[in-house]
């Protein structure tokens, strides 16, 4: 097993998509569409722009792991006085390779893209299995956080 990291590009855009959809399923979401259009609409105009960034692990030609950061702008804030903000998505290892320390590698890649675009903290809203990852990375819970769904 050799694993190297590299980031995304539009060459790999189609598997990243069926790894995201497969992600989505095993954590239980409830799939009302073919969502892989609005996926790749989303991921090609935000890559291009450089507020979605993505890094990948690959084992041989294999992606055996994905992560992914849109960074997002609100007024700033006491806490945040850039405004800017790091969501963290895609973080999905294939089951054959998880507790390998990967997940933790590339969560380290995408929170140094997020530091570089001068964000003032990163979210995450975590899966059971990603929650252990987070925390152990310094991740804590914001009790604040609500959502009205239209």
């Amino acid at each position: 097993m050799d694993i190297t990291y590299k980031k995304l590009t539009d060459k790999e855009l189609d598997i990243f998509i069926q790894m995201r959809i497969h992600q989505l399923r095993e954590e239980g979401a409830k799939e009302e569409f073919d969502l892989s259009l609005s996926l790749k609409d989303y991921y090609r105009r935000h890559m291009e722009d450089g507020t979605f960034i993505s890094w990948l692990a690959v084992d041989d030609e294999k992606i055996i792991g994905t992560s992914g950061i849109s960074i997002v702008e609100k007024p700033p804030y006491f806490s945040c006085p850039s405004g800017k903000i790091g969501l963290l998505s895609s973080m999905f290892t294939d089951e054959k390779y998880r507790r390998k320390g990967i997940a933790k590698e590339l969560l380290s890649r995408v929170i140094n893209e997020a530091k570089k675009q001068n964000c003032g903290v990163v979210q995450i809203t975590a899966s059971d299995m990603g929650v252990l990852l987070y925390s152990s990375f310094g991740f804590t819970k914001n009790n604040n956080f609500m959502q009205y769904k239209l």
